[in-house]
């Protein structure tokens, strides 16, 4: 049961360059106090402020722009997923990350949460280590996407009705070859790293593709490009055994 009020950590947040700012939305103040407590044992994030619904999480990200916001799904009001959409909808919080927190990674909520903005998921038994550096990595403009969240994502998207076939084909025009092979490889979940073993590529090299892919394609952060991918028909929701593209 959410506690109706929204909190923040100070009327205008802490001063530049004080590391990752994060806000917290969860109708539990109890589980919200715990991450917060994890969250602030590191130096560099801290906890600008709490939500306890989705409405309030989208008014306090609206004023504290904070550069992540770590959101539950189920809260009354407005839920997380609608509450990200709103978020990521948002051009003066295209710098806000949303960090969707999850009790089954497997669920229809991974390729909802994508297809909503979100740019990762974890599970609400996530360790102090492991949280941590989610945040970390969202902020940094990476995807946190499993293994587990990346299969429920090829078993899902575009595999409901509403999707239907393809779309936007056209929009991968202004890529060439090599990033939209790059693309296809975000699609299956794979690491910078991974996909440079892959390609026998240097890891900046694989980056430098891939940001050069976002910024044509306009996409917020990686997760997006995974939207896209399917999106368009560059990766599809059958694929070999290997995890590799179609």
């Amino acid at each position: 049961m959410t506690d109706g009020s929204a909190q923040d950590a100070g009327a205008t947040g802490p001063a530049p360059g004080a590391g990752v700012r994060v806000i917290l939305a969860d109708d539990q103040a109890l589980l919200r106090g715990a991450f917060r407590t994890l969250l602030d044992s590191a130096d560099d994030i801290t906890v600008v402020g709490e939500a306890g619904d989705g409405r309030e999480a989208v008014a306090l990200a609206r004023r504290l722009r904070p550069d992540v916001v770590l959101m539950d799904i189920q809260m009354p009001v407005m839920d997380g997923l609608a509450a990200t959409a709103e978020i990521c909808a948002e051009p003066g919080l295209r710098a806000t990350r949303v960090l969707i927190l999850t009790t089954y990674e497997t669920d229809e909520y991974v390729a909802q949460g994508l297809r909503a903005g979100a740019s990762g998921f974890i599970g609400k038994g996530i360790d102090t280590d492991g949280l941590l550096d989610a945040v970390r990595t969202i902020a940094d403009g990476e995807t946190l996407l499993s293994p587990a969240a990346t299969r429920s994502l090829v078993a899902r998207f575009l595999a409901t009705p509403a999707e239907g076939p393809p779309r936007e084909p056209g929009r991968l025009e202004a890529l060439t070859p090599r990033e939209r092979e790059m693309v296809a490889l975000v699609a299956t979940g794979l690491s910078n790293v991974e996909i440079a073993d892959r390609m026998y590529l240097s890891p900046f090299t694989v980056r430098a593709h891939v940001q050069r892919a976002m910024t044509k394609l306009d996409a917020r952060d990686r997760a997006q490009l995974v939207v896209i991918a399917y999106q368009t028909g560059l990766a599809r929701a059958d694929h070999g055994d290997d995890g590799g593209p179609t």
